[in-house]
C-alpha cells in the first residue's frame, strides 16, 4: 500500500465516519441502550459527570454531550463518575451490586487513610468475602489495589500541580515517606523531584516519518521508548506526546534515532518479524498486567479481550481489559491490535481500525480467520510462570 493510496480521501471518509458515529451514540443514549454499555460512554458539559449510555438519569441535550471510548479518557477531561449508573463498574455486576462497588470506591476515594476490608464491606452492606469477590470482578483489582492506585494518582496530580514532595506524600495517604521512596521510581517512572517538574530533568527525543501506515512518530528516554504513535498528520502526535511530559526537555532528533525510528517503521510494516526494543512504558499496575499480556500474544495470532482477562487473572474485568488497551501508548510494540471482540470482530483501535486490519493482515490474520478462531477453538493458554 502506497503512502499516497493511505492517505487519498483519508481525511474525508474519516469525518463522515464520525459524524454517523457520533448521531448513532446519540441515537442510544436518547434510548438508553443497555446494548451499547461498555462500548462507549458519555459526559454531560453541564453537570461535570460521565454515565453509561443506559443510564436512567434525564436525557441531556445534545449540544451538552461529549462522548468518550473510555472512564480513563472522560475523567482526564475532568468529569466524574455518575452515582446512579457506576460507569466504571463492569457491566456483568447486577444494577445493585454495580452501585455498592460505585459506592465502595466513592469511599475509598474520599478517605486518605487506608480503610480496612471488612470496614468498607459493612459500609456497602456486603460479607468482606463476597464484597472482595465482586470488587475484584468489577474492576480487575482488588480493593486495596484500588486505594494504592489512587493514593499513586493523588501523588502525581500533586506533584505535577507543583507541591513539595514531602506535602504531597502526605496528601497522597502515605503513611511514611520511607514507603513511597521506595517505590517513588516504579510509581513516577522518575524520581519525584523530577516528576514535580513535570518531568523537566527528563529528555525526551522523538523522530517522525511516514511508514505505510501514514505518519508515526517516535519518542524515547535514556530508558527506552516511551511513545509510538500512528495518524494521519504529524501535528496531533506531537501535541499528545507534549501533553504527556508538559515540563520535560523535549526535542526533535530525526539524525540520533534514525536507527531506532528504522527499527520501528520496520515493526510497522512487518509487525509479524518482531524486534527487540527497549521500553519506557508508565502505566497502573493494571495496565502493566494487560500490556505484559500483549506482548506474549505471537504474532498471526489472536485474542479476545475476555482470554486477555483470564490471562491476567481478572476473568470479569473485560471492559476494564478494553480500557488499557485504549490507553496503550506504544503502538505495535505491544501490540494492542492483536484483540478482537468475542465475534471475531475488530473493535476499538486507538488509531483507527483501518490501520488495525492493515496490521494484521500483514501478520497473516484476516478478521474472517479471527471470527473463525472465535468460533471454534480452544481459549489461549496461560502463559508460563
Amino acid at each position: 500500500m502506497s503512502d499516497s493510496g493511505f492517505e487519498s480521501g483519508h481525511d474525508g471518509g474519516q469525518a463522515a465516519a464520525r459524524t454517523a458515529e457520533t448521531e448513532a451514540r446519540q441515537h442510544a443514549v436518547a434510548r438508553r441502550d443497555r446494548a451499547s454499555d461498555g462500548i462507549f460512554w458519555y459526559a454531560v458539559t453541564t453537570t461535570g459527570i460521565y454515565c453509561r449510555p443506559s443510564c436512567p438519569s434525564k436525557r441531556p441535550r445534545p449540544g451538552h454531550i461529549k462522548f468518550y471510548d473510555t472512564t480513563a479518557a472522560a475523567r482526564a477531561d475532568g468529569f466524574r463518575p455518575c452515582r446512579r449508573c457506576a460507569p466504571d463498574v463492569a457491566g456483568s455486576i447486577d444494577d445493585a451490586n454495580a452501585r455498592r462497588i460505585s459506592a465502595a470506591c466513592r469511599l475509598i476515594e474520599a478517605t486518605e487513610a487506608p480503610l480496612k476490608l471488612v470496614d468498607i464491606a459493612r459500609e456497602v452492606g456486603l460479607s468482606p468475602h463476597h464484597f472482595h469477590r465482586l470488587f475484584k470482578e468489577a474492576l480487575g483489582l482488588t480493593p486495596k489495589a484500588y486505594a494504592e492506585e489512587l493514593r499513586r494518582a493523588r501523588m502525581r496530580d500533586a506533584l505535577t500541580a507543583g507541591i513539595a514532595v514531602t506535602n504531597a506524600v502526605h496528601d497522597a495517604g502515605y503513611q511514611s515517606a520511607s514507603r513511597f521512596y521506595a517505590k517513588a521510581d516504579e510509581i513516577l517512572g522518575m524520581q519525584p523531584s523530577a516528576y514535580r517538574k513535570g518531568g523537566e530533568s527528563d529528555v525526551i527525543r522523538y523522530a517522525l516519518g511516514i511508514a505505510t501506515l501514514g505518519h508515526v512518530l517516535v519518542a524515547e528516554t535514556s530508558r527506552g521508548l516511551c511513545a509510538i504513535l500512528l495518524g494521519g498528520t504529524p501535528v496531533p502526535l506531537e501535541d499528545d506526546l507534549r501533553r504527556r511530559f508538559p515540563r520535560a526537555t523535549i526535542s526533535r532528533d530525526e539524525a540520533g534515532l534514525k536507527r531506532t525510528f528504522q527499527s520501528v517503521i520496520s515493526l510497522v510494516d512487518h509487525p509479524s518479524r518482531g524486534v527487540e526494543l527497549p521500553l519506557d512504558i508508565r502505566g497502573t499496575a493494571f495496565q502493566h498486567r494487560v500490556w505484559q499480556a500483549l506482548r506474549r500474544i505471537p504474532a498471526g495470532e489472536t485474542r479476545t479481550y475476555s482470554e486477555i482477562a483470564e490471562l491476567i487473572g481478572a476473568e470479569k474485568a473485560v471492559r476494564a481489559v478494553a480500557q488499557a488497551c485504549a490507553a496503550n501508548p506504544l503502538a505495535v510494540a505491544v501490540p494492542c491490535h492483536r484483540v478482537v471482540r468475542s465475534d471475531g470482530q475488530l473493535s476499538g483501535y486507538r488509531w483507527g481500525l483501518q490501520r488495525k486490519s492493515a496490521l494484521l493482515e500483514r501478520e497473516g490474520t484476516t478478521v474472517a480467520s479471527a471470527k473463525k478462531k472465535a468460533d471454534g477453538t480452544a481459549p489461549a493458554q496461560r502463559p508460563k510462570r
